[in-house]
């Protein structure tokens, strides 16, 4: 069906139909998951898949098996009709938006772990969150097949799991990380950003930037990593924020880091009020 001029699928035959299609002209398809409640580091995805391939496939689903029993799934941001009118201007060919039940019909039995790598960080604090990530995420890929799916280095860690996710079940899918997209202030865009104070608005981009004052300490005292992150922490608190953690990570598999002797990443999680912030930034030695 088409709603205001842009294709919109709400079962998995519909969407391989229109797949299909192109597949048989020899088009290449990327796909863009996202769970609505568009900001422009959403469409930077879309413009990263349009640069890639021919047909563009972006999905709305919120996922309720990502959200833990005391998390925002019920006041989760959801406006389909701004979303559809976001994607159509930025060139998406079609929108899958199945319901839940399409997604999960009764009597499902599948759940996807992917061990060690979800385990930690945000699998930590959120236990089964990468769970519902990586059975969603194994869904859509498989329900779509493209070739190349875009998702944002904000979550870098969506990011690293979904790669292993692909790789360890062979699925044929290139997965594209997509640099963060940030406000002028330098606070990542999130669609929970909306949750923010005008108070905690403007504490927010602190956030980013004790990321890049303990990346600076750390380029120039490669070995002190703990000294560094308790700092930033510190820092964290004393701007308002409780940090769930703030932390030093290899680039490549997410193991911990005492030295920055490879390329690593820094990520931290830490609640403003009601709203929890994630980002992370690149680090390599100097």
């Amino acid at each position: 069906m088409a709603i205001d001029d842009i294709a919109v699928a709400r079962t998995v035959a519909g969407l391989r139909q229109a797949v299909g299609g192109w597949r048989a002209k020899g088009e290449r398809v990327g796909l863009v998951p996202t769970m609505g409640a568009l900001h422009r580091g959403h469409l930077a995805l879309v413009e990263a898949a349009r640069g890639q391939c021919e047909r563009v496939v972006a999905s709305l689903f919120v996922n309720p098996k990502q959200f833990g029993p005391r998390e925002d799934f019920a006041a989760y941001p959801r406006d389909e009709a701004a979303d559809l009118a976001k994607f159509r201007e930025a060139g998406v060919d079609l929108v899958f938006a199945p319901s839940v039940e399409e997604m999960y019909p009764p009597g499902l039995a599948i759940n996807i772990r992917v061990a060690g790598i979800s385990e930690v960080l945000e699998g930590a604090h959120r236990p089964g969150h990468f769970d519902g990530v990586a059975t969603v995420v194994a869904k859509l890929l498989l329900q779509c097949l493209p070739d190349a799916a875009f998702f944002g280095e904000k979550d870098y860690q969506q990011l690293m799991v979904v790669r292993r996710l692909v790789r360890d079940l062979d699925i044929p899918v290139r997965i594209e990380g997509v640099p963060t997209v940030r406000e002028p202030d330098g606070l990542a865009l999130s669609s929970r950003n909306v949750y923010l104070s005008l108070e905690e608005r403007r504490v927010a981009p602190r956030l980013y930037r004790v990321l890049n004052d303990t990346a600076a300490v750390l380029r120039e005292r490669p070995d002190a990593a703990v000294p560094a992150l308790a700092g930033g922490i510190s820092a964290l608190d004393g701007a308002g924020f409780v940090t769930d953690y703030l932390e030093l990570r290899d680039a490549a598999d997410l193991s911990p880091m005492m030295t920055l002797d490879r390329p690593a990443r820094l990520l931290a999680a830490a609640r403003l009020g009601r709203t929890r912030l994630i980002d992370n930034i690149a680090v390599m030695r100097g």
